[in-house]
């Protein structure tokens, strides 16, 4: 069992902070994050975007890498060391690197056609995949009050549906809703996973190669995304002369596919790294369950909401907020007995 977070913390910080108070302060983070990978991929090539992004991500981790294996008496709290691992426990990561890489793929480009106020609460069901699974294989049994929030708060994600439908989008019909369904249902199995490894490896050391692993992982992808692309946009180019005007816009058309940097680009790793320190850190708890863990830090959506209102001028905003009121109802009752 690897030390826990109360561990690792001062003893001042471990009278503030429990796993549930860390887990709310992942799912703040988180939905800036989701607010910043909206206009990130906003008419944006995806396979590109997440590439940029997971390059970030690696690049932030690096140094503390290095300097955890070249000079770590340089770093004065152990928790923050990335320690070597053997090559099973590297297999490991990769599996979970892939695993959520397939998921970023499915959602942002489930999130480049789908409004954030939409998006982002179908990605937040995953808790009651998360729960299935959690009870079916892990054991997990929740407490009676944390049963009525997270069913309080399944009733909030699900009346999203109702309001969706007023904007047209079918969610049995909508392949980008089916889209953002499987990466959700991945999502949920990634979550379970970490709860695995967390009780065989350190947080910082799973978080550092995980971020590192993504590169590769994604690199494929945006490879064969840009040579299509470049392709296209070339033709495009050529059909200028055939068709003069019409075939300037399509050239632009075609360049703008390929990839447009944005400074929103930049924000999504580290928001990302920042909100997982504090995910893995409440989930290394053996007191804490990844079922009760997966809710709150899904109320992130609450964050996603009022961005999509104020800076994109999405519709429906106070029938969406209703729904964020249930679910925020659902969150106070998860943590009023703990």
């Amino acid at each position: 069992m690897v030390h826990t977070a109360a561990v690792f913390l001062s003893e001042a910080l471990i009278a503030v902070f429990s796993w549930i108070v860390l887990s709310v302060i992942s799912a703040l983070l988180l939905g800036f994050y989701d607010s910043a990978k909206k206009m990130a991929v906003n008419k944006n090539a995806v396979p590109i975007v997440l590439l940029c992004s997971v390059s970030i991500g690696a690049t932030l981790y690096l140094p503390l890498m290095v300097l955890s294996v070249i000079a770590p008496d340089w770093i004065a709290a152990d928790w923050i060391r990335v320690k070597s691992l053997s090559w099973s426990s590297h297999g490991l990561i990769m599996m979970k690197s892939i695993l959520v890489g397939a998921s970023w793929t499915l959602a942002f480009s489930a999130l480049k056609h789908l409004p954030l106020s939409i998006g982002a609460p179908i990605r937040a069901t995953s808790p009651f995949w998360t729960i299935l699974i959690a009870i079916s294989f892990l054991g997990e049994r929740p407490l009676l009050s944390q049963w009525i929030g997270m069913l309080i708060v399944l009733i909030g994600f699900w009346c999203f549906t109702l309001v969706g439908r007023r904007e047209g989008i079918r969610f049995l019909r909508d392949r980008y809703v089916l889209l953002m369904v499987l990466a959700t249902l991945l999502g949920s199995c990634s979550s379970i996973y970490d709860k695995w490894l967390l009780q065989r490896l350190e947080p910082i050391t799973l978080q550092a190669w995980f971020t590192v692993y993504l590169v590769p992982v994604m690199m494929p992808m945006a490879i064969w995304w840009y040579r299509v692309n470049s392709h296209r946009a070339n033709s495009y180019g050529g059909s200028r002369d055939r068709a003069g005007q019409r075939g300037e816009v399509l050239a632009a058309e075609g360049a703008k596919a390929i990839f447009q940097w944005r400074n929103s680009i930049a924000l999504v790793s580290p928001l990302l790294i920042a909100a997982d320190a504090f995910y893995f850190i409440a989930l290394s708890d053996p007191e804490a369950m990844v079922s009760v863990v997966s809710v709150i830090r899904r109320s992130s959506v609450v964050v996603a909401l009022a961005f999509g209102a104020s800076a994109l001028s999405e519709a429906n905003f106070r029938s969406k907020a209703l729904c964020v009121g249930l679910i925020l109802i659902g969150v106070v009752v998860l943590t009023w007995k703990n």
